[in-house]
């Protein structure tokens, strides 16, 4: 007889304890309806991961366990179901924290094990020593389907992450993984959230690859799939046999329900698996972006969205992104030109929105200008024009937006990249005015390496269900040519106050995801005068990003939650 495990990559909202467990639910009982042994789902799928401040809440930690114990008497009685959430720590009156990650195991509706995640993240986006004590146990739960038995050692998410081997290094004193292999398990299963970055997928799978060859334990990873506000959660779940060999692999950015049985000692898989079933980098970042604005979209009660069109290539990818996320139908680009605005500009914008096949209305702000004109004139008298009244344009600009979301209840995607992000090249409260920054961690070499993509896919005839694009230009071909500009002035270049977008993005990793020193930039090729002006740059600008709206996390370090900088700082760079 063989045991068959279920793998459940859902999409929990956080906080919404009824649904989640509805969802548990629902794949609890199709599982069963396969013939599934054991369901195994994320890391605080109960809950949804992170929660955040939410776990502050004695009452959200109270409600947890009521709905967890109402799930857990309407689960098929033949299931055997392994549950992320949160339980009180009865070490709490002794000074430790109130709370545990868990993971419990509810058999015949009854709670029979209830395992503690033992490493704790307290890094980049992670701060769960802020609200979670460590577990202290080794954790092994023997289970047994007729003649079957087998030994589950039991773990979640960052307690794989610690293999000095492969990373180079070890984070944390224990090994969960090495503790688990020594007392004997034989099979590792691992609930996770574990936030998308640009070619993690595969990194997880070659972690893992490497602890079954070190350890001699096959592995089931379970993934939490769908957009938590900045963090995207890719899913990618999957199973590794004695081999390392995938014998399970779900898919990405989707919910899914994949299987695999246990058999005389032997992990083994039930569905085929596609090869380059990961995808590459620019299919990964589309399908990441654009689940992140569909989901942020859809769990903060927006359906429609509007976007400010100028005809460059920023706000193209957003707007083919946004109308891959929400439908063409649910999509407002808006033409505001000023005088400075080019005739190709608005020609380029156009015939975007008809590939598109989105709503547009054009509304010209020159009257407006003018009227910042009068009010100011006097104020103004005896000074030169300047960066001022450009900006002004901007600001005009984010006030029509965000009056037509006012008025219709749209959600406004503001459409700055990491490139401008990170050296202040935005206006607050202009363009960077809006409810979500959907491509705030894309750097400008990566935007113009996506719409390619996005243009080849498309004459490639490419369809999915994130890819709803049925003309063989998606972006057009002047705004992928034309040299980037602001167009606040005439004759204004991106170039005239920023280095090229090459050599910007390049200093701009190393010193921001690489940590790297002043003379560790130059040392790779970067003119001394040239690095230093941008770290400046980047210092300045942190009070602009401290009010910007939340921006979808691709890259290893993000301006969200994991970049925790200082505004009033002074900082020397030198080499």
């Amino acid at each position: 007889m063989s045991i068959t495990l279920a793998l459940a990559q859902l999409n929990p909202i956080i906080g919404d304890l009824e649904g989640n467990a509805q969802k548990i639910l629902a794949a609890a009982q199709a599982s069963q309806q396969q013939g599934a042994n054991i369901l195994i789902t994320s890391e605080l799928a109960l809950c949804g991961y992170p929660p955040r401040d939410l776990l502050l809440d004695r009452s959200f930690g109270q409600a947890c366990e009521k709905t967890l114990h109402t799930l857990s008497r309407e689960l098929p009685p033949t299931l055997t179901a392994i549950i992320g959430t949160i339980a009180p720590n009865p070490d709490a009156n002794i000074g430790a924290k109130p709370l545990l990650n868990v993971g419990v195991v509810i058999q015949n509706r009854e709670i029979i094990y209830q395992f503690a995640k033992r490493l704790l993240p307290t890094y980049d986006v992670f701060d769960e020593d802020r609200y979670f004590a460590s577990g202290n146990q080794i954790n092994i739960l023997t289970f047994q389907q007729g003649d079957e038995i087998i030994r589950l050692g039991l773990t979640i998410c960052e307690d794989i992450w610690n293999d000095e081997e492969f990373l180079g290094k070890r984070l944390y004193p224990a090994n969960p993984i090495a503790e688990l292999a020594s007392a004997a398990a034989q099979l590792i299963i691992n609930l996770s959230a574990s936030p998308f970055t640009l070619s993690k997928p595969s990194f997880r799978q070659a972690l893992l690859a490497h602890t079954v060859q070190r350890y001699g334990c096959p592995v089931i990873y379970v993934n939490q799939v769908g957009g938590n506000d900045d963090l995207i959660f890719d899913g990618h779940s999957f199973a590794l046999n004695h081999q390392a060999q995938l014998v399970a692999q779900a898919p990405g950015f989707q919910t899914s329900l994949d299987y695999v049985t246990w058999s005389q000692g032997k992990l083994s898989g039930i569905s085929q698996i596609l090869p380059n079933s990961l995808g590459d980098d620019h299919q990964q970042t589309w399908a990441a972006l654009v689940l992140g604005i569909q989901d942020y979209a859809e769990k903060c009660g927006f359906r429609q969205a509007v976007i400010g069109l100028s005809g460059g290539i920023d706000s193209a990818l957003v707007a083919a992104l946004a109308t891959a996320a929400l439908g063409s139908e649910n999509v407002l680009g808006i033409l505001m030109p000023s005088p400075y605005s080019s005739d190709h500009s608005l020609t380029d914008a156009h015939q975007l929105v008809a590939n598109l096949g989105i709503a547009q209305q054009t509304i010209p702000i020159a009257n407006l200008m003018q009227g910042y004109d009068q009010a100011l004139g006097e104020l103004f008298a005896n000074t030169q024009p300047g960066i001022a009244e450009e900006n002004i344009q901007a600001r005009i600009r984010g006030n029509l937006l965000m009056a037509v979301a006012n008025k219709f209840g749209y959600l406004v995607i503001s459409t700055g990249n990491k490139s401008e992000l990170a050296v202040g090249y935005c206006t607050l409260y202009g363009d960077m005015s809006g409810g979500l920054a959907a491509i705030a961690d894309v750097p400008k070499t990566l935007v113009y390496d996506l719409c390619h993509w996005l243009n080849h896919q498309a004459q490639a005839g490419h369809t999915a269900s994130n890819f709803p694009f049925m003309t063989p230009e998606v972006i057009p071909t002047h705004i992928l040519a034309k040299p980037p500009s602001a167009e606040l002035k005439p004759g204004q270049l991106d170039q005239d106050s920023l280095p090229a977008y090459e050599i910007l993005d390049d200093i701009l990793q190393r010193f921001i995801d690489h940590h790297q020193s002043t003379a560790e930039i130059i040392a790779a090729g970067h003119a001394p005068a040239i690095v230093i002006q941008v770290q400046q740059m980047v210092t300045r600008a942190e009070f602009k990003r401290h009010q910007a709206a939340p921006g979808l996390k691709i890259t290893s370090r993000a301006f969200g939650t994991g970049w925790r900088m200082p505004i009033a700082a002074k900082r020397k760079f030198a080499l």
